[in-house]
Parts: C-alpha cells; sequence; structure tokens
C-alpha cells in the first residue's frame, strides 16, 4: 500500500497511537497488533493514494494553464474530462477522511483498548440430557402418583 506516501492525517495518527507512522506499519505487522490499528493503517493507505490521484490531477491541470504554454493546445474536453477525476478523487479523499477521522475519535484510548487477555486452561464440563439424567426423589414420586 502507501506507507511511504505522506497523508494529511499522519499527525493525527502519530497522536492517537503514539509513534511515528512507519513504526506503526511495523507494529501492525506483529502477530499481537489491535484490529483498529490495522484498520487506521488500511484506510491511511486508501487516503494516501487518493491524495496522490488528486495531486496528480491537479497538476496536471496547472501545466496545462500554464501562462507559457501554446494556447492551439488547450482541449475543452481534456480539462472537463481532469475536472470529473478531480471531483471524483476529491470525494473519495474526503470519504477516507471522514472514515479514518471517526474511527480515530471513537476508539479507546491506546492504554485501554481491549486486549485478549491469557487465562488459566478451562476445563469443559459436560451435561447429560433431560432424559438421561437421573431424576430427583420427589420428581419420581409426583411421576409415580400420575395415572
Amino acid at each position: 500500500m502507501s506507507r511511504d506516501k505522506a497523508s494529511t492525517m499522519d499527525t493525527d495518527l502519530q497522536k492517537v497511537f503514539g509513534n511515528p507512522v512507519p513504526e506503526l506499519y511495523e507494529a501492525a505487522a506483529g502477530h499481537d497488533a489491535s484490529p483498529e490499528l490495522a484498520r487506521a493503517l488500511e484506510l491511511r493507505s486508501f487516503l494516501a493514494l487518493t491524495e496522490e490521484q488528486v495531486a496528480r490531477v491537479r497538476d496536471r491541470v496547472h501545466a496545462d494553464m500554464d501562462p507559457e504554454r501554446d494556447m492551439g493546445e488547450l482541449s475543452a474536453d481534456k480539462l472537463r474530462f481532469d475536472a470529473q477525476w478531480l471531483e471524483a478523487a476529491l470525494e473519495a479523499r474526503d470519504g477516507y477522511r471522514a472514515a479514518l477521522g471517526e474511527l480515530l475519535r471513537t476508539m479507546p484510548p491506546p492504554a485501554k483498548q481491549t486486549r485478549p487477555a491469557r487465562t488459566a486452561q478451562l476445563k469443559a464440563t459436560a451435561t447429560l440430557p433431560p432424559s438421561a439424567a437421573p431424576a430427583p426423589q420427589r420428581a419420581r414420586a409426583a411421576r409415580a402418583r400420575r395415572p
């Protein structure tokens, strides 16, 4: 994914998880990584990729509109297509930012995140079906009285 590309939410991730983004990716690769960290980094990777797309379209439009460029090279169709692409990329970026922001706001603080606790080995118990279990004495007496 986009580990090496910066995203606009990297500072927020670092504040919540307490480490720089490259260290968070290393931690997420471990077997005891929290699901919140894995989800946050997944959203962050999508965000970084989408922000790269936004920058590419922006830079292409700026290059096409450069005052030094020959006006005969301008294409309304090309600019219209770039505008549609930019709109889609910005919408995706906004969605990823909102999803990641919501995840970071609603997750428990790192110190209070629940981790599976190791417990002593539990003993399995089984119960017999009601027909196989012996009935208490009173129940036998009550059944015997029925005609």
